[in-house]
């Protein structure tokens, strides 16, 4: 009990006194999560209210995909883009394997079904009907599916924000594609979970702690933008 105690006050020590590896991990942390979240909106957003505006034979399978994708596993994300950037998969001689690169592969790929799942249904039972205006304004298909993006752009945002949780939350696949290299790849969680199985408590509570305040920034933002919609 005492050694958890310790590790407990150390912790706060490197919190509050500025570490420098610490930190750095956190920031690596919040580049990686934050690229892979902007990139995974811009692209997926966009795509998925235009493919949502459409009506076609194969939506009940494409959601039925969509929400299939949604609970993939983080390790065979890891596992995919591994041999694909691998030294002798298809893309080994862009030599990503085991860069921040290759991180944010990863976690684009693991946070865009999310995204795009939320997305699509949404669109499909409320944009429809935003798009049915936009046309009688005289609206293209590109400007009507801007249209509806602007419209639902609150809960696109929600959407989005939900999706950065999952990413910096994630370890497997970032595990398996960046190495978790000291100064270059290691991250808030596979840190916790290297230093766990070594038995070094003190800066694997710090960076709980660190994740757990980033989790509760990140549901209050949500819970005062809902409620401030909501009073709108």
């Amino acid at each position: 009990m005492d050694y958890i105690i310790a590790g407990f006050w150390k912790a706060l020590d490197m919190i509050f006194s500025g570490d420098p590896e610490l930190w750095g991990i956190v920031g690596l942390s919040l580049r990686v999560s934050g690229s892979a979240i902007i990139i995974a909106a811009l692209v997926i957003i966009p795509l998925f209210t235009f493919i949502g505006l459409r009506s076609f034979r194969g939506e009940r399978v494409l959601s039925r995909v969509l929400n299939a994708l949604m609970s993939m596993p983080s390790v065979v994300v890891g596992l995919l883009v591994s041999v694909t950037l691998s030294r002798r998969g298809p893309l080994g001689h862009l030599q990503l394997m085991y860069t921040p690169t290759a991180m944010i592969i990863a976690q684009v790929i693991l946070v865009s079904p999310l995204i795009a799942c939320l997305t699509y249904e949404m669109v499909k039972h409320r944009g429809r009907e935003i798009q049915k205006l936009g046309q009688t304004l005289g609206a293209s298909k590109i400007q009507s599916t801007f249209m509806v993006i602007s419209e639902l752009k609150s809960e696109l945002f929600i959407y989005t924000v939900n999706g950065f949780s999952r990413a910096i939350s994630e370890v497997g696949a970032v595990m398996m594609v960046g190495g978790n290299i000291k100064g270059d790849t290691r991250v808030i969680t596979t840190t916790i979970s290297m230093l766990n199985s070594m038995g070094d408590y003190a800066m694997a509570f710090a960076l709980g702690m660190i994740l757990i305040v980033i989790s509760l920034v990140i549901n209050a933002v949500l819970y005062t933008y809902k409620e401030k919609r909501a009073d709108v």
